[in-house]
């Protein structure tokens, strides 16, 4: 199937947001230095970011709910640019961060409208792949943007990722207004409580307990992965960045399988087969620390499934929350789940640092087990809820 242009323009800005992101843990060191405060100070511009986002995502949908998503999208395009080119002229590092939060506000609007737009314009059968599409710039965020930033970094100085950041912005700005020149008309007559009402259903909450255990699961897993390995096949630095790009290169397969698996057998059957495949590779790894150390080549195995799993998870919870609130409210949805992530996302960092405190071999169990009772709320609520063989994806 082939993509518009105007889906590879949201893709690309979903790259330029999440590249935005993290970008700032590979210029760390540089930029503590330079602005004379301490890395663990440097490194809470990441929290301000996050926490700035999950706040602001779900205000801003309901605010911007007559705006069309090509205005939104534009606007917020281009205040994330200039937060971010902006960043070489700052003085200092109270003026760091105000760029900071600019930045995170107009990712806040930027995904949620990238996302319910690529939904709802996808031709039947095809939203999940849409929204695969969309989220392929996530992933390439992690395999491409965030090394490509702290090149840039060591090449300008630490300024210098976040110029990159900022051409990616232009870039997906000048795409959008140039593809999205007659798409996207203002959403007039939408009223507040019309758009709210979706929201307070209960499936749509059950959905969002699924979506903070699942992202909790990773999370736990993927923050403490270097000391997990190295305690597993003595991974050294050097081979855990190559093992990163290869379940980095995992990553992105999961995303267009997990897009194909909605068109084809509907969100919730899609959605069990994902939870399935991660509760299992992390129950592996839970086995194989029994019998360390073991090979690299079979934790490579295992770091590609992880990574396939966990990404084909987010576009897969995207369609089946669409299903439940309709077209009307599907930014707003989105922002919401988007605000359900980073608490999943808080909650999984948590979660990992106490088992590694305990023994560095109840990570996986750690992760594996959210992640399991992501599957049986799945399993006892949405199916029941969704009917399991009359899924709305294929409309």
């Amino acid at each position: 199937m082939r993509r518009p242009i105007w889906l590879s323009a949201l893709a690309l800005a979903a790259l330029a947001v999440q590249t935005d992101d993290f970008v700032i843990l590979g210029v760390l060191p540089g930029l503590a230095a330079d602005l004379r405060v301490s890395e663990a100070a440097a490194g809470q511009l990441v929290t301000v970011y996050s926490l700035t986002y999950a706040l602001s995502a779900p205000i801003w949908a309901l605010l911007l709910s007559r705006v069309s998503a090509r205005r939104a999208l534009i606007l917020a395009l281009a205040v994330f640019t200039a937060a971010n080119l902006a960043v070489p002229a700052a003085d200092g590092w109270t003026q760091l961060v105000a760029l900071r939060v600019a930045a995170a506000l107009a990712a806040a609007v930027v995904m949620p409208a990238a996302l319910a737009t690529a939904a709802n314009q996808a031709p039947p059968g095809c939203r999940g792949r849409y929204l695969a599409t969309v989220m392929t710039g996530l992933t390439c965020a992690v395999l491409l943007g965030v090394p490509a930033g702290t090149w840039a970094g060591a090449v300008l100085g630490w300024e210098g990722a976040f110029l990159l950041c900022g051409v990616l912005g232009a870039s997906a700005l000048a795409l959008i207004a140039r593809t999205f020149a007659s798409r996207g008309p203002a959403r007039e007559g939408v009223a507040p409580a019309d758009v709210l009402r979706p929201l307070a259903q209960g499936p749509v909450a059950v959905l969002l307990a699924v979506t903070v255990l699942a992202v909790a699961g990773n999370l736990a897993f993927q923050t403490y992965v270097a000391p997990v390995l190295a305690a597993l096949a003595g991974v050294t630095p050097r081979v855990l960045a190559l093992l990163l790009v290869c379940s980095g290169a995992g990553g992105l397969l999961g995303t267009r399988t997990a897009g194909r698996l909605v068109d084809r057998l509907g969100p919730v059957r899609a959605l069990e087969h994902t939870l399935s495949a991660f509760c299992a590779t992390m129950s592996a790894l839970a086995l194989l620390w029994l019998l360390r150390p073991v090979t690299v080549a079979v934790v490579a195995v295992l770091l590609v499934c992880w990574s396939a799993a966990a990404w084909a998870v987010p576009p897969v919870l995207q369609a089946l929350m669409l299903d439940r609130v309709g077209e009307r409210a599907a930014t707003q949805a989105m922002a919401v789940q988007s605000a359900s992530v980073h608490v999943g996302a808080a909650s999984g960092g948590a979660l990992g640092g106490g088992a590694v405190a305990v023994g560095t071999g109840l990570v996986p169990v750690a992760a594996a087990v959210p992640a399991a009772l992501a599957l049986l709320i799945v399993l006892m609520a949405v199916h029941r809820g969704s009917g399991a063989g009359r899924d709305t994806a294929h409309r």
